[in-house]
């Protein structure tokens, strides 16, 4: 791409996109030359919707990963090639609303209880802790655990947004253990050298092996850790305005969807089915008079 590869990296660096967001934008676009055999700047709307559409038919791709290539090239002729066209004619496609999946309190901690391995269960619970995202995880640094406030730092929130969420005191101990063992310097949890931070696709691996010896039957991932932890903050009856705080929500409306999954919210619930038989104890409902 060339020159135009250099006109996309500045606009997404003047917008402040995050490296891992322009990184995708960039293989999109390039893939998106690469299938069509042409240079991206003499082609438009037509060719973009076949190309949206080779994805979906041809590669099968998941929704998350269709909605993320018509981003990019939505971003591409818009803001780098400065063309103004209907972006109706490159729609994106519509989410299907599904509840976030969630362990039980007693799920997490035989998960927590199957991990032998001290750096893994150490992030497994800093996950859970503070119900991270597995990159805000991943980007921590050793001085973003405050254990005198008793809090920990996010600088990578998801649109560069930074908070802070609580250090439970149960972590710090093992947290404190696993610092001593593996002298961490630029990333907490670091990967192949201290110079780089672990690969998600580590801790991915792990939890899903993790959940297997614990005889846990749903698919676990790092961001069902992340659910568990507001589902059981609003269980035990915390703020959902809290709850939006510590996950770094923009909206509410994000937030509120853990109230669908609730326990808690669900049981308080009385069902008319039950009013009906509360009614019956007390006596036949009276007929009206013709």
């Amino acid at each position: 791409m060339g020159e135009m590869r250099d006109r996309m990296v500045a606009e997404l660096q003047l917008r402040g996109m995050s490296p891992r967001t322009g990184k995708c934008y960039l293989r999109v676009v390039y893939n998106f030359v690469q299938y069509s055999k042409r240079p991206a700047e003499q082609m438009g709307i037509p060719e973009a919707r076949a190309y949206v559409l080779y994805l979906i038919r041809e590669k099968k791709l998941s929704q998350s990963s269709i909605i993320q290539a018509v981003c990019a090239l939505r971003f591409f002729y818009c803001k780098v090639l400065r063309r103004s066209f209907d972006l109706g004619e490159l729609p994106y496609q519509k989410r299907k609303k599904q509840l976030p999946q969630a362990l039980s309190e007693k799920e997490v901690a035989a998960l927590l209880a199957a991990e032998s391995n001290l750096k893994y269960r150490v992030i497994f619970m800093t996950l859970y802790s503070g119900g991270l995202r597995l990159q805000e995880a991943l980007q921590l640094r050793p001085a973003d655990i405050d254990t005198k406030g008793m809090r920990i730092r996010i600088r990578a929130g998801k649109g560069g947004k930074e908070r802070y969420v609580m250090l439970a005191s149960t972590l710090v101990a093992p947290l404190g253990a696993y610092v001593k063992r593996d002298q961490p310097e630029k990333w907490l949890f670091y990967g192949q050298t201290k110079a780089d931070p672990l690969n998600p696709r580590s801790v991915q691996k792990e939890i899903t092996k993790a959940a297997a010896e614990a005889g846990i039957g749903q698919r676990v991932t790092a961001h069902v850790l992340r659910h568990s932890f507001a589902t059981h903050l609003l269980d035990r009856g915390t703020n959902l305005r809290y709850i939006q705080e510590l996950l770094g929500h923009r909206s509410l409306k994000t937030t509120m969807i853990y109230i669908h999954v609730s326990r808690r919210t669900l049981n308080r619930v009385v069902s008319p089915l039950d009013w009906l038989d509360a009614g019956s104890k007390e006596g036949p409902p009276q007929t009206a008079r013709k």
